[in-house]
């Protein structure tokens, strides 16, 4: 009988707010950019006594290239973004000699996630949209409200 082999699939797909401002840096070897940042994703539920209840669920991601040099120019804590990547885990030794070990997101592409506020007829004030055609296309989205929300798609590539 042939031996079965377990798939490996390592895929996530999160949406959420940062809790603070993306940590932009560049790797010590080589300059390469990366940007370190975490998301709060909120989980609504019901409880034993059939109230909803809301759990916050804080993750890290790390960008690395030109992902990340994108992640530095337009994100700030309380951002929204839509991020798809895949699980990593990281050990590395604390100041005190302790292991640490970390599990985070290694973005494959992000969706920035804006709204824009109605200035005039037709018009939209600039206030967090991301203009950088290179990496991804902008889809616009105007609500019954006349709120106009625009979100763009980067990978990393």
């Amino acid at each position: 009988m042939a031996d079965l082999k377990m798939p490996e699939i390592n895929s996530v797909i999160i949406a959420g707010n940062l809790t603070k401002d993306p940590v932009f840096r560049q790797t010590n070897s080589g300059g390469t950019p990366v940007v370190n940042f975490s998301i709060a994703c909120n989980r609504r539920f019901r409880d034993s006594n059939h109230q909803w209840q809301e759990d916050v669920c804080y993750v890290g991601v790390v960008a690395w290239n030109k992902l990340a040099e994108s992640c530095r120019d337009n994100l700030r804590k309380s951002s929204a973004v839509l991020v798809d990547g895949e699980l990593q885990s990281r050990t590395w030794k604390a100041q005190d000699g302790t292991s640490r070990t970390v599990v985070e997101i290694k973005a494959r592409r992000i969706q920035f996630l804006n709204k824009r506020k109605k200035i005039d007829e037709g018009e939209y004030d600039d206030e967090g949209f991301i203009e950088d055609e290179a990496h991804g296309s902008n889809h616009k989205h105007v609500d019954a409200d006349g709120h106009m929300y625009e979100y763009k798609y980067l990978t990393s590539d």
